[in-house]
């Protein structure tokens, strides 16, 4: 087995979406070597809810990719949630950013444009690797067991490594393994996403469906597409023998709103499906040396639109502790207080939010009671908007950038 290269990298990060690829952008240029590992080669679709909310534009500005971003998106207005039958409310985007929008954009487009980015900004790219074991120096993380087509099984040093491989945690679970933990359960959720032509939703509007066991959206991305996804109970995907299509006429379909909607629309590209083990929180740093970012530090309810907001906040937080932390020299005691810094960050960023939407969730899965909460909304714009707010920001207030 070989070395990548003699090399030690200052940082090794694992995943290129938009926490893996913002976090390598920012540590570039504090001046760190950094290598960016994507099992995946780009452009490649990825099951998302593709709605950047407006707070991510103010990050996409500082990673020098918002001209680029705006240029390809959709401009979305609003959100509207619909009950399963008459009763609607709607959240306008400007109430996270005054005077702003947000996007629809595919992940293609969006991951493809931050990896460019990282990859000017300096970063070492190696798509088409998997990260597939640890290195360890005593008891600290020192590196990753790589494998692709071309290098066979190689290693990589790293004085740092992140875990930014999204729901699958792929490092993590490494550490998780090692310790014995109990075996994995099956996932509760089926998540499944398309393109869509001809969707009647209507312009700078993203649309979320409450129906019996799940919810799912529908917004215009680029392209002149719109992107549907949607979450069912693991039983309900089985009933259906996974068929996509079927679910969302049989499932989907029995939201009016979905219907009338979606009813003449046609996917035109192949369904994606994922299971959804759990949300909320996973371990912040499972082991010295090792961090986790995004949605495989955190994983929040998609109907809250903050899911790239999060990876980009994260991952911001991350940057900032591992460089605060180092002050330009990798120690063993380094390790404890970047660990404890990014922790506590971590947590007063987004423990509030990750707590408001598990109860919102409950809601979301049991129609009549998600048929009376938005009844009570629709009521009341104040009530709405602090709730709102509540599920983007830290204490109601704005989000940290």
């Amino acid at each position: 087995m070989s070395d990548l290269q003699d090399d030690i990298y200052d940082v090794a990060i694992v995943g290129a979406g938009p926490a893996g690829s913002s976090a390598a952008i920012r540590l570039a240029g504090a001046g760190l070597k950094v290598i960016l590992i994507e099992q995946k080669q780009f452009p490649r679709h990825k099951l998302c809810g593709e709605f950047i909310s407006p707070e991510c534009l103010e990050h996409f500005e500082k990673l020098g990719v918002l001209d680029a971003m705006a240029a390809d998106g959709v401009p979305i207005s609003r959100t509207v949630f619909y009950a399963t039958h008459t009763r609607s409310v709607a959240v306008p985007n400007e109430w996270f950013k005054p005077g702003s929008h947000a996007l629809g954009l595919s992940r293609s487009v969006m991951d493809d444009l931050l990896l460019e980015r990282a990859k000017n900004a300096g970063v070492d790219i190696r798509p088409g690797s998997t990260a597939v074991g640890l290195r360890h120096r005593g008891e600290i993380v020192s590196g990753l067991e790589l494998k692709n087509k071309e290098l066979g099984q190689h290693g990589v040093n790293a004085k740092l490594t992140i875990d930014a491989s999204g729901r699958s945690r792929v490092l993590s679970r490494h550490i998780a393994n090692a310790a014995e933990q109990p075996g994995r359960t099956r996932a509760p959720y089926v998540a499944f996403k398309t393109h869509l032509t001809d969707a009647a939703v209507l312009s700078g509007d993203c649309e979320i469906y409450v129906y019996p066991g799940g919810y799912g959206g529908c917004s215009q991305v680029d392209r002149g597409l719109y992107n549907l996804c949607f979450i069912v109970a693991a039983e309900t995907a089985r009933k259906y023998r996974g068929d996509a299509f079927e679910i969302m006429k049989e499932v989907v379909f029995k939201n009016a709103q979905a219907r009338r909607s979606l009813r003449d629309s046609r996917p035109i590209d192949d369904w994606l499906a994922v299971p959804i083990e759990s949300y909320g929180r996973s371990p912040l740093a499972p082991a010295n040396g090792l961090l986790t970012i995004g949605d495989a530090a955190a994983f929040i309810d998609p109907f809250t639109g903050s899911g790239i907001l999060m990876a980009l906040e994260s991952s911001r937080i991350a940057a900032d502790a591992i460089t605060r932390g180092l002050d330009g020299l990798f120690t063993d005691e380094c390790y404890e207080q970047i660990s404890e810094d990014y922790k506590r960050q971590h947590n007063a960023a987004f423990d509030q939010r990750l707590r408001l939407c598990s109860r919102l969730r409950r809601a979301a899965f049991v129609p009549r009671l998600a048929e009376v909460m938005i009844m009570g909304l629709s009521l009341s714009q104040g009530v709405t908007k602090r709730l709102a707010r509540a599920t983007r920001t830290i204490g109601g207030g704005a989000a940290i950038i």
